[in-house]
């Protein structure tokens, strides 16, 4: 009997786009063994990334480069815009201008750019290498003063296009000029090495920054204690002044409260000979009435 070999179960790996796209989940692949995912490519449309309906015609690439755990990195190999879209833009009696230009973008990577313009008539040849003439100058001038990254950006949001309708104009008016395919001519290997360690570092910075910030807090919440002590010193002076002035203040209250009783008493003491005076001038002015009568009683008889 043949013994049968027993299958290895199969992961699910998470591809994420690079950081240019905002490291977003593009799909999952199977696998049984991480090293089967490395090598992968995947194509998405500008649109599911971005949620812009005018980009649906551009389908991205990108291609696996570093797995770790269940996330499979990825980093961008190139794009192409659909057959149908490239159909509708060429028509008869009408010119299309092709162009293929190999570049080096200011970090060193080396790509390959496949534009087109288009005219609303038949031109000349000589017109037509003037116009991929200005195509090459522009996308070498954008390559030089950018980087990879930057470089795609421009190249999706249609800066070759932009400028080269804006120059071509003096030799022919240009209907519309379109990037159609791009390819990177050296996969980056360590590309997303690379990018966690600058986030490592950006991750520690941070850090640091916020250490420098707490330590900073600390010193002033230390020196603020300080100011709050000596404080209370200042209270406590003014408080015992306040408490003097207030047993001041209730002596002098005291002193005329009992100043006031003594003149209350004196006066009374004042009052009272003259009341018994006049009481005794009254009892006087009776018995001298209570004499006159019994005389004039007399003097009546008589």
């Amino acid at each position: 009997m043949v013994e049968r070999k027993k299958k290895k179960t199969k992961n699910w790996y998470a591809l994420i786009a690079p950081s240019m796209f905002g490291k977003a989940k593009i799909a999952e692949t199977p696998a049984d063994d991480p090293e089967k995912v490395l090598g992968r490519t995947v194509e998405v449309s500008l649109q599911e990334l971005t949620g812009d309906f005018a980009k649906a015609h551009i389908k991205l690439i990108f291609k696996v480069v570093d797995v770790r755990g269940l996330e499979a990195h990825t980093a961008f190999i190139g794009h192409e815009t659909t057959t149908d879209y490239v159909k509708r833009m060429a028509r008869r009696h009408k010119s299309k201008i092709d162009g293929v230009f190999d570049v080096t973008t200011k970090d060193g990577k080396r790509i390959r750019i496949k534009p087109s313009a288009y005219t609303n008539k038949r031109i000349q040849t000589s017109q037509k290498r003037a116009i991929r003439a200005v195509m090459k100058q522009v996308i070498e001038t954008l390559a030089k003063n950018n980087t990879l990254d930057d470089f795609v950006k421009l190249m999706l949001d249609g800066e070759i296009g932009k400028q080269t309708y804006k120059l071509s104009k003096t030799i022919y008016p240009v209907k519309r000029v379109e990037v159609h395919k791009s390819e990177l001519l050296e996969v980056p290997k360590v590309e997303v090495k690379k990018e966690e360690e600058e986030e490592e570092l950006r991750e520690a910075e941070e850090v640091e920054e916020e250490k420098v910030e707490e330590t900073s807090e600390e010193a002033e919440s230390k020196e603020e204690p300080e100011e709050a002590e000596e404080e209370p010193e200042e209270s406590k002076e003014e408080k015992e002044v306040t408490e003097e002035t207030e047993e001041k203040g209730e002596a002098e209250e005291t002193e005329e409260k009992e100043e006031t009783k003594e003149e209350e008493k004196a006066a009374e003491t004042k009052e009272e000979p003259e009341g018994k005076e006049k009481q005794r001038k009254k009892k006087k002015e009776k018995e001298e009435t209570k004499e006159e009568k019994p005389e004039e009683i007399e003097e009546e008889s008589g």
